[in-house]
Parts: structure tokens; sequence; C-alpha cells
């Protein structure tokens, strides 16, 4: 049994009343929320829900609707919040406001040819200034508008895009309309240097000489096609004449005197005498050939001998080869044979290289010189263009060593250098020819003799009035009347009247001077009047 409580004893006689929830029972008309009294309700909204005026019903909260969010393109409400999100063609951002464009053409997904322009998530394609695009709407094709014929260029068109410039064939200037071609004059430039007359041609020009005048190979200069009917030669016997010179030339069993004219009986000396010969890449196998028989002929004109002339070979390029020394051969023959075995160096002109090892070497004890004092020493020098190295050193010190020294040119020879090797009389130790083709003919006018007077060796003098003196002097005389002839002084034998007539052309000063005062003249007139039996000699002047 509970005890009494006095405290509660009032509550025995009280009797629990139940809370009436209207909400709990449904009997309310809330949308969403409905927060019960007793006996009551009041409605409420979720979150993100705002109630209305009816107090019953409830409204999203649309950020987006009211403007309270910061998406840039699109705004998605949800209640109370909002997402943003992007148009088609454009990518949300990591601030999850902004967007930025997808561009196709910076991703490279794309397959122009030239220009991509993008659209949000696409792109067109284009092409450049001068360019047409294609049907596939990605390729381009140039616009030529060479190729269409839509240009006026004289001779040569070339397209760029859109455009065109003109141009010229070779040997063609554009004019100042840029479209017509005009040929070069290369003639009116003034520095062609031609001696007679330029021919301008298409890519170039050509020199010409007049008529009765041959182009040297140079192909600027010009000279006479017979320069021995244009020149006072004053040779005794017969003028020859070569390309761009001409020298004199003596009967057999004479020799050239010192004067390149007259004609004498001394013969040839016994000399050491060393051949410097050119076998530079200039010169071509070809030609070294004939430098080969130029030595030899040169070999043909001397009394070689153990006792006798002695002859050495040097050839040089580059570098610098005895090919024989003074003392290895002792007869023409075995000279002439070894020359024609000599092989072609090629390379550069070292011709100071080749002087030096002729002074140190050749005229060496050693290599079969002799008692310079005794036997003269005599270098000759054969070259066709100019030295590579400095000849001035030595050729002075073969000269100071008492080797008389002579200088033969050809072709691109330089005539300063030659003349510096040459002993003096310069002139008379100095040859040149232009073409390899007449150095046959300087040998048969270099004279490597040394008379008595300068010498041990012997001389051979012929008797003027032997047959053999006599048939020589009427080949002489005979040759010389047919020069005669070339120079327009004509002559004739009246053999019945033994007379003879000459017709000479006027100025009289020229008969002075060419025809009757030169000694050979006077002696041919001599044997004419003499050996033909003539009574008399007519001259007439016109």
């Amino acid at each position: 049994m509970t005890p009494n409580n006095p405290c509660t004893s009032h509550l025995r006689h009280l009797h629990y009343v139940p809370v009436i929830d209207l909400c709990a029972e449904g009997k309310h008309d809330c949308e969403q929320i409905c927060y019960p009294t007793p006996g009551e309700f009041t409605c409420a909204c979720d979150f993100g829900f705002t109630l209305n005026e009816d107090e019953k019903t409830c409204t999203m909260i649309d950020l987006c609707a009211e403007g309270k969010h910061d998406c840039e393109q699109i705004c998605n409400p949800t209640p109370g919040e909002f997402t943003c999100a992007c148009n088609k063609g454009f990518t949300l951002n990591e601030d999850d406001k902004t967007c930025t464009m997808i561009d196709l053409c910076a991703e490279g997904k794309h397959d122009c040819e030239q220009i991509c322009n993008p659209t949000p998530g696409e792109f067109t394609c284009a092409c450049n200034k001068g360019f047409t695009l294609n049907e596939d709407e990605k390729t381009c094709t140039m616009i030529d508008l060479c190729a269409e014929g839509k240009h006026d260029c004289e001779q040569i068109c070339n397209p760029t895009p859109g455009e065109f410039t003109c141009a010229c064939n070779k040997g063609y200037n554009l004019n100042k309309d840029e479209k017509t071609c005009t040929m070069i004059n290369y003639c009116s430039f003034g520095n062609h240097s031609c001696q007679h007359e330029c021919v301008s041609v298409l890519n170039g020009y050509f020199c010409r000489c007049n008529e009765g005048y041959t182009l040297q190979e140079d192909g600027k200069t010009c000279i006479p096609d017979n320069l021995c009917n244009t020149v006072e030669h004053g040779c005794e016997f017969q003028c020859v004449s070569t390309p761009g010179s001409y020298f004199c030339i003596c009967p057999e069993g004479q020799l050239l005197q010192d004067d390149g004219k007259t004609c004498g009986t001394c013969r040839s000396a016994i000399i050491d005498l060393v051949l410097l010969i050119d076998g530079s890449k200039s010169v071509r196998p070809q030609n070294f050939e004939l430098v080969k028989k130029f030595v030899n002929q040169v070999v043909d004109s001397l009394d070689v001998s153990v006792r006798g002339t002695r002859i050495g070979l040097v050839q040089y390029s580059s570098r610098v080869r005895t090919e024989f020394p003074l003392n290895m051969y002792q007869t023409a023959d075995e000279i002439k044979t070894a020359v024609m075995n000599v092989q072609y160096m090629e390379k550069g002109t070292m011709t100071g290289l080749a002087l030096k090892h002729m002074v140190e070497n050749s005229f060496s004890e050693a290599e079969g010189a002799r008692d310079a004092s005794r036997i003269p020493r005599v270098g000759l020098v054969f070259t066709d263009g100019r030295s590579q190295d400095d000849i001035t050193e030595w050729a002075k010190k073969a000269k100071d060593a008492g080797i008389t020294m002579y200088a033969v040119g050809v072709g691109k020879a330089v005539e300063d250098e030659l003349r510096e090797i040459a002993s003096d009389p310069v002139d008379k130790h100095f040859f040149y020819s232009a073409d390899f083709t007449a150095i046959n003919q300087i040998a048969e006018n270099l004279k490597l003799n040394v008379c008595a007077e300068e010498s041990q060796g012997e001389i051979e003098v012929k008797d003027p009035c032997a047959c053999e003196s006599l048939v020589e002097f009427q080949q002489a005389t005979m040759a010389a009347l047919d020069q005669l002839n070339q120079k327009h002084i004509l002559y004739q034998i009246h053999e019945f009247t033994n007379v003879l007539h000459i017709r000479i052309p006027l100025p009289v000063t020229y008969i002075h001077s060419t025809v009757i005062s030169p000694p050979h003249i006077q002696k041919q007139l001599i044997y004419l009047l003499v050996f033909k039996g003539l009574m008399e000699l007519h001259i007439t002047l016109n």
C-alpha cells in the first residue's frame, strides 16, 4: 500500500485529457509542412520554398528567376539554390559559373588545309588570299592567273596566289612597264675590249675582226692574217708568219744572226743546256706532246756528244722533277727518246721553284755540269702561264751565276715574267707565240748557239762560191721575189730581151726603205743580173 503523499493526494481527483493533433489526424490543408498546436495547426514550407499568402501552399524560391545568381549563360534553379550550365558548344569552367567556347580549331580537331574559323563546338574552313576553297570545303587551290591566261607578260609569267609577276628569258631585261622584255646589248656596256667590232647576241657577245684579220685565242684582239705582208720585217732570206707574230729563217746551212734578220755561217758551240719545261695543268696533254717535240727540235740544232753539248731536262708544276741530268745521255737520239718518254705532271705553275732547282742542282758537278769558265751554261724556261710563286730572286741568281737564260712563252704566258727571266739583251733571249702549234717555228728561230769568238766551239764557214752556196742563194732570192709579189711589187723577167721589169707602187719613200735599200734586195738584183744573164734592169714607178 502506497503511503499517502500529501503533495499528490489532490491529483487523485483529476482526469487525463488527450491533446487533439490535427496535423497527425490529417485534418489540415498545409501543402508541405504542418506544425500542430492544441486543436489547431500552422503551415510551413520545406527548405527552398516560401509560404504563400494563403498560409497553406508553398512556392519554390527561384533564385534564377530572381536574378540572384552569377551564372554566365544558363541558370538551372533548385529550391532555394541553383546550378550553372553552358550553351551548346561551350563548357563549364572550374568555377562552375563561367563558360568557355569549345574551339575545335584551337584544339586541332579540324581538317582545314589553311584557315579554320571556329564556332561554338564546330568550325568552318576558309582559304588565304589568292586561294579558293574546293568543293570538299576543306582544301584550297591557288588562283593561278598565269595558268588561266589572265596576264599580259611578254615572256615569263610567275604566278603568286591571285596575282603574278612578269620576268624575262635569260639574255633579256624586263622593261619599265614590268611586262615586256628587251634583249641585253652586252656590247653597249663598253667593257667588251673587242679590238675591232663587238657583236651582241643572246646571252652574250663576241668579237669580230675586220676583213684580212684573224681573231686570237683571247677572243678580243685581231692580227693580220699574214704579218709578213703587212710589216717591215727586214728578213734577209724569208719571213714566216705565225699566229700573232712572225720570224725570219735562213737557208739550210746558215744560221740566223743576233739581229734576228740576217743569216750567217756560225754553227753551234759546246754548251751545257738545261731545259725547264712547264708541266702544269693548263698546258693540257696534247700540247705537252708539242712541247716535247719542241725540246727535240732544240736538241737537233745542237752538237750533242760526250765532249760536245750536254743537255738536261727538268719538268715543273706544283713541284719540280729532274727528268734527266746533264751527264745521263751522250747522244741526241738518246736524249730525244728520253724526252718522248717524259710523263705529264699537271697541277700548278711554280716557275720560281724550278729556277731555284736549276741553280742549286741542275748545274752542279754531281749532275754533270762542267767548268763554267770553259763551257757556257745555258738555261731555257718554257711556260704557258703566270707563275704561282715569285720568280724575281732566282731569275736574278741564275743570271748572277753566269747562266745565259732564255725564256719561251706560249698562250697565257706573262710577258713581264718572261722578260725578267731572259738574259740581256732581253729581245734576243725572249720568245713568245700565241699558239702551241707555232712553237716548232720558235725552235727554228731560237739561237742557243754561241759563236767561235764567244766560246771554244769550232765554226764552219762555207765557200760562198761553192755550188751549194749558189743554189741556196738562188732559192733565197726567188723566195724574196715571191715576197715582193705579196707586197704588190711586181716583177717580170723577159727571157728573150734579158730585161727585168719591176713595177713599184708609190710613194717613193716606200721604194727607198723597202725595195732598194735593204742589202738582201740588192743581192737579189745582182743575182738576177749575173746568174740569169740579164742585161738591163727596168724599174717602173706607178
